[in-house]
């Protein structure tokens, strides 16, 4: 009987075997996890996230959002995990990472089409023909032995960027008397995406994000400390080569005295209750599980040395005490030049039965990563059941994405977020951005339910 081989147990590997399996084709997906275990993540867990607990905003006027919309209606399981497990985050999706990874871990392990096997495999697997499809959704840290497998098969060097991990502290050990709690510009969402407020448990209408307030005093004596730290070593590396959308903060902060203020540390639309004014800049602390005992400092992902990181982020309003549960740390991410190896289809250009998804296929982000195995998953699907895989159209989020993949400038080529701008554009766009939006988000629904069909 026909099956599919998927090689990696994170977002897109389980998306891809949930999808495969939801239509009745056999999966065997390997994980070398806890065998083999990488220098960030800490369980033996499926799906672990081991960045940022966020996937970002949920609503429809931004691009992820309306990926995420259109992975909903595909049947996502990262999707139905990431309700199940939302946390407070302003209007974005944030979720305790620890009970997300135990969702999909059950989801996965539960399904009778899916067997998993904790084993390192050291190569890519060999073809047995397009009706017995590979997968390879291995990430961002793929073990070297695999990584050279796979770095032979598309006959180039690797690209590579280093990224960076936020810290995360101890709730008790804020101190409340320094902190307000606020969203910006007041927004809040309760578990299914609606305005919050004291009827839904979640919010009470003061926030969802602990905000440590800084004067010019303050902000100038933590810059100065930020930019003279001592940083983490980067090993086996030329020059250090950071993905745009992830800098460390002292990487910002040497680009200029003002750059955290327009950035991470950027205190527009969260005015201090008892000033009624916007402090000279602000860091947000973001609950990361549900029983919020645990915040994660928002966009301070950092490479400093961990001794340095509790000298200088309690330097930070209250955090003068804070007992860090998880320090922030660099790691290797690495990924192929998709336009020069993928399809549409996320088929590799030099064998039918091939698949790539996730990070390592030269997408950047948790949602991008599971929009990509969802598509992996029903087109590797389709070949096993001897149908040609079909590419989702560029119209939509997902299809976007795919297309950008296989299709932008190989000479420079790095990892993309999902965006509006590599959305299909309008024949006749409005001219008012936010109208734009929303229709660029009604066409891609529309298409997708067509396509669908």
């Amino acid at each position: 009987m026909p099956s599919i081989r998927i090689v990696g147990g994170g977002l897109a590997g389980c998306e891809a075997a949930w999808q495969a399996a939801s239509r009745g084709v056999p999966v065997t997906l390997y994980e070398m996890r806890p065998a083999r275990p990488t220098e960030v993540h800490q369980t033996d867990r499926l799906a672990e996230l081991v960045c940022s607990n966020s996937l970002r905003g949920d609503k429809l006027d931004n691009a992820v959002g309306l990926l995420k919309e259109e992975m909903r209606r595909l049947d996502s399981l990262v999707m139905r995990a990431a309700t199940a497990t939302r946390v407070p985050a302003g209007a974005a999706l944030a979720v305790d990472r620890h009970a997300f990874a135990h969702e999909v871990t059950q989801a996965v392990t539960g399904h009778p089409l899916i067997a998993v096997v904790r084993e390192e495999l050291t190569g890519i697997p060999p073809s047995l023909g397009t009706a017995d499809p590979v997968i390879i959704a291995t990430g961002p840290l793929t073990s070297p032995a695999l990584a050279a497998s796979i770095a032979a098969f598309v006959g180039q060097d690797y690209l590579y960027f280093y990224d960076a991990i936020s810290p995360i502290v101890l709730a008790g050990t804020i101190d409340a008397s320094r902190v307000y709690r606020a969203s910006r510009w007041g927004r809040s969402l309760g578990p299914q995406g609606e305005p919050a407020g004291p009827a839904c448990g979640i919010d009470d209408g003061e926030g969802d994000y602990l905000n440590c307030p800084m004067d010019a005093g303050e902000y100038a004596a933590f810059y100065d400390a930020l930019t003279h730290a001592e940083k983490a070593t980067v090993h086996d590396l030329d020059r250090e080569r950071f993905f745009e959308g992830c800098l460390p903060i002292e990487v910002l902060a040497h680009r200029g005295v003002d750059t955290l203020r327009f950035g991470p540390m950027k205190p527009v639309g969260l005015p201090d209750p008892r000033t009624g004014r916007p402090p000279y800049a602000v860091v947000q602390l973001r609950q990361d599980n549900l029983a919020a005992d645990h915040y994660s400092l928002v966009g301070f992902q950092t490479q400093l040395k961990w001794g340095e990181q509790a000298r200088v982020l309690r330097m930070i309003p209250g955090l003068e005490r804070a007992e860090f549960v998880r320090f922030g740390m660099v790691h290797r991410n690495t990924y192929i030049n998709g336009p020069t190896v993928l399809r549409e289809t996320w088929q590799a250009r030099q064998r039918d039965d091939l698949l790539f998804a996730g990070q390592i296929s030269g997408v950047e982000g948790y949602v991008e990563s599971a929009a990509s195995g969802l598509l992996a998953g029903i087109n590797a699907a389709a070949l096993a059941r001897g149908d040609a895989p079909r590419p989702a159209p560029r119209c939509t989020a997902i299809g976007a994405l795919a297309y950008y993949v296989s299709h932008a400038s190989a000479g420079n080529y790095q990892p993309s977020n999902i965006t509006f701008g590599i959305i299909e554009p309008l024949p006749s766009p409005p001219r008012k951005a936010a109208a734009r939006r929303t229709a660029t988000a009604e066409r891609a629904l529309a298409a997708l339910a067509d396509w669908m069909r």
